[in-house]
């Protein structure tokens, strides 16, 4: 397998350099229709670079049911013949819905969506294409065979039209497969013999998140169980024999990370040839203090949210306090959400034994799940009382400020008692007996219908972290992903991530991560584990990684009370930081941002694909 290293020093010479003017680039993924999921955003924030390279020659194609919202797609008739032929074959040819438009997306790119429900009749005849003895009992694995099906004839069509194609001729076809859901078409395509390019990309394999969710010691497992068994055992076989046959059959075999590239060798039997990291598109601020600035914008928003939801108990200092939070699907165990609650615990006792007088509020943000319902009464109530104490006091202080004036105008300074009435201090004074209650603030946000199930609920409840007086860590869980129609905190996902000051992801199963790279381009610290494709491929990138934010947690060879350790060591330092060297260290964090821009990283995309054309005889065409 290319390292990263190894990638960047391979000879991109005219003898090896594919010219994109004769090439067209199919991507295919699953997600685009949806709007959900890593890949999505894999697929979405690097489409601008790819359009910039392929312009139209770039086509991505994915699925959709009919009671779909296509909100990011724009319906347009094709300019050219080619593609008109095309949809034409699809739809009179082969029966199929497809609809032809632009993703509105940055970067414009050309997309077609396939209809999967409405091709459900050709589900057996498309089994019998791929594999006629396989069972057809799971609707996911029955979707993915009809939309690769029709996905495969898309491909062939357009190879019967590439010379109709104006302007430079079109030598190379490449098809670039996300997962296992987009694997059929590439399977069917090299039986067939469809002359086309074709690069497989896992992200995870399906076996990996299956294993890992169950708590096994996952990596130092993979050389002594029966692959096929543990399939069968968890009901995915079929996925995982598509998922493999996707990942031997393609001219280039390709993964996110070293961990996953050793994951894919030992479950699906072949070795990715090259590693493709996720990058991002990467905005960076002309003058250095702007994401500061956001960062104290949104920090305020979530300072008004803790007192609201601390109301009656705001017994810490807003100004001392930092915001911790982890984020993520709900997978306690992969994503390291067990970790986070046990570090804080221990967090919690060294705050307290040393009488500091720093307060850490540590959110857990996840999916919701099925047993939670709706905000709580507390958490609303809090912030409702919150927002009539502020009306309130901006009603008196515009007072003031009114008999300030009027006084300054007469030659007079106004006295306390003639600025604030007798009748603005019972208004306030009623304001502070209304904000006395004796429960404790809540720990959850939500309802939570039976919180003896709830994993997170319980590891709270373990380490006894109610968010009593005494503690120096607080715990705000919102079992809901955020959005800006939050009524409590009215912030999209990102800008709350700047309004924080650390991201803590000790992840055990993590192929990549986008969280922490997502707060390293926002500027905003964050620690992960060696376990995450983020963790070793910034490990290896940046010289005393510390120093620069990247906090990376050893839980591969280390024990787990030593990793422990090692984590909630990172926390307390991060608390022993004075303001000063936040925002240094937050300048520094942000300055790495270059590393997971897709101007960087989308060149092992363009690895991938020259390698995919000098497998394919002619080129690819």
């Amino acid at each position: 397998m290319e390292t990263l290293n190894d990638v960047e020093k391979l000879s991109l010479d005219g003898s090896k350099t594919v010219s994109t003017k004769n090439t067209l680039l199919v991507e295919v993924c699953w997600e685009v229709a949806r709007k959900v999921g890593g890949i999505y955003t894999v697929v979405k924030s690097k489409a601008a670079m790819t359009s910039e390279a392929y312009g139209d020659r770039y086509l991505v194609v994915s699925p959709y049911y009919t009671n779909d919202q296509l909100l990011e797609f724009e319906f347009k008739e094709p300019k050219e013949e080619w593609i008109k032929n095309v949809l034409d074959s699809m739809r009179n040819k082969y029966h199929c819905e497809v609809k032809f438009g632009k993703w509105l997306v940055k970067g414009y790119p050309n997309l077609i969506l396939v209809n999967v429900d409405k091709s459900a009749w050709r589900l057996n005849e498309l089994f019998n294409e791929v594999a006629h003895y396989l069972p057809r009992n799971d609707k996911e694995v029955n979707d993915a065979i009809i939309f690769g099906g029709l996905c495969a004839w898309l491909f062939a069509e357009i190879n019967l039209n590439l010379q109709h194609v104006k302007g430079e001729p079109v030598t190379h076809l490449i098809g670039q497969f996300h997962e296992w859901m987009c694997g059929v078409p590439l399977i069917l395509l090299r039986k067939w013999n469809v002359p086309v390019a074709t690069i497989f990309t896992t992200h995870a394999t399906i076996l990996g998140r299956y294993l890992s969710a169950g708590k096994i010691d996952f990596y130092h497992l993979l050389d002594r169980i029966d692959i096929d068994k543990e399939a069968g055992d968890r009901g995915v076989y079929v996925r995982h024999w598509i998922e493999k046959g996707s990942a031997l059959g393609a001219h280039v075999f390709s993964t996110v990370s070293e961990i996953t590239g050793y994951e894919a060798t030992k479950i699906l039997g072949r070795k990715p040839d090259v590693l493709v990291p996720n990058g991002l598109q990467v905005e960076r601020f002309e003058a250095l203090h702007e994401f500061q600035n956001l960062h104290a914008k949104y920090k305020a928003v979530i300072n008004e949210f803790v007192r609201g939801h601390f109301y009656g108990n705001l017994d810490f200092d807003i100004d001392n306090t930092l915001y911790f939070f982890t984020s993520g699907r709900y997978e306690v165990f992969n994503k390291g959400m067990d970790v986070y609650i046990n570090a804080l615990a221990r967090l919690n006792g060294r705050l307290k034994a040393e009488n500091s007088k720093t307060t850490v509020v540590a959110f857990i943000i996840t999916s919701v799940k099925e047993n939670v319902n709706n905000f709580n009464v507390e958490s609303l109530t809090g912030q409702s009382y919150i927002r009539e104490l502020r009306k309130e006091v901006d009603s008196i202080v515009n007072d003031m400020r009114e008999r300030l004036f009027d006084n300054l105008v007469q030659g007079k300074i106004a006295s306390p008692t003639e600025l604030m009435t007798k009748e603005d201090q019972v208004k306030l004074k009623s304001r502070v007996a209304g904000a006395r209650r004796a429960p404790l603030p809540p720990v959850t946000t939500h309802n939570i219908i039976d919180d003896s199930k709830d994993e997170i609920m319980m590891l709270l409840k373990k380490h006894e972290l109610y968010n009593k007086p005494e503690d120096r860590v607080k715990v705000i869980y919102h079992p809901e992903f955020l959005t800006s129609m939050n009524p409590l905190i009215p912030l999209d996902y990102e800008n709350f991530v700047r309004g924080c000051h650390l991201g803590v992801f000790p992840s055990y199963y993590e192929p990549w991560g986008y969280t922490p790279a997502e707060c390293t381009v926002m500027g905003v610290p964050s620690i992960s584990s060696n376990l995450s494709g983020f963790g070793n491929f910034m490990y290896r990138r940046v010289d005393d990684s510390e120093k620069h934010g990247i906090y990376i947690m050893d839980r591969q060879f280390k024990s787990p009370e030593e990793s422990m350790e090692q984590i909630t060591h990172f926390m307390w330092k991060f608390c022993q930081l004075t303001r000063r060297q936040r925002i240094e260290l937050r300048n520094r964090t942000e300055k790495l941002s270059s590393f997971l821009d897709w101007t960087n990283l989308g060149t092992f995309y363009e690895v991938a694909r020259q390698m995919a054309v000098a497998k394919v005889p002619g080129g690819g065409k």
